[in-house]
């Protein structure tokens, strides 16, 4: 048995050398021969190229364009060729690839969420991207002070590099002033009228809305409410009451 085995041995060792032997000789004499003799090509210059003319280009010296990746590069218009695999002037053989970088041209970025933020915050979140702070307009407004509460691209905005960004910034109220607003509530129309002119305020926007308990212009509600400070000539806002149509009911479906 140990005799079989060390034959066996012997006879895949043997195989393995012939093997090995006819590998070198076919390397030798017709694989090395035949690359050596193969046609060759000089790798082209293809920087700046569109890419249907690079491709043209490539497959005329019967090479083998391959369309790698894009790649945003302001320096070359959308896409030209920015980059090629081998490098120009490289000598290949006939059917090599030749690996293709495409300009996306100018980088773009998307506008960030900058509502809710300060305006510091918002300059630097923007030049973190590549954007610019632009118009800064303050507006009295309900929300905090210096609050950023609208800006003038949406979030998600694509915008070039360099590309500037609007904001709306609260200034709050505005200064507090001396006039203490009545109250208005339960009171008719003409009446709230009357009042508001008596402290130097006009009526503001009327809102009305159906009630089935209370009479047709009765103020429901107001803005800004009683007790706040404001200033001469400014606009109460109301909310007032209007008689229903016929046939609705007060309890609804």
């Amino acid at each position: 048995m140990k005799k079989i085995f060390q034959n066996s041995v012997v006879k895949k060792l043997l195989l393995i050398f012939i093997s090995i032997v006819v590998f070198i000789i076919l390397l030798d004499n017709i694989i090395m021969p035949w690359y050596v003799s193969s046609p060759e090509a000089v790798v082209p210059n293809l920087i700046g190229m569109k890419e249907a003319h690079a491709i043209e280009k490539l497959e005329s010296l019967n090479l083998e364009p391959i369309v790698s990746d894009t790649t945003y590069d302001e320096n070359y218009p959308k896409g030209t060729i920015v980059l090629q695999k081998p490098e120009p002037g490289e000598v290949v053989k006939e059917d090599r690839n030749i690996y293709l970088f495409i300009s996306g041209g100018e980088p773009v970025v998307r506008v960030p969420q900058l509502k809710g933020r300060s305006i510091r915050d918002a300059k630097f979140t923007l030049e973190r991207l590549g954007l610019k702070l632009g118009n800064i307009d303050e507006v009295p407004s309900q929300n905090p002070q210096n609050m950023i509460f609208d800006q003038q691209y949406a979030e998600g905005t694509p915008l070039k590099k360099g590309e500037s960004v609007g904001i709306s910034v609260s200034i709050g109220m505005g200064d507090e002033g001396t006039i203490i607003v009545p109250d208005l509530i339960g009171k008719s129309l003409a009446e709230a009228e009357k009042v508001l002119a008596d402290s130097s305020l006009k009526v503001g926007k009327i809102n009305y809305q159906r009630s089935f308990s209370l009479l047709p212009n009765t103020v429901l509600d107001q803005y800004p409410s009683k007790g706040n400070k404001v200033n001469n000539g400014d606009r109460i806002d109301l909310f007032v009451t209007k008689a229903a149509e016929p046939g609705e009911s007060e309890v609804e479906e």
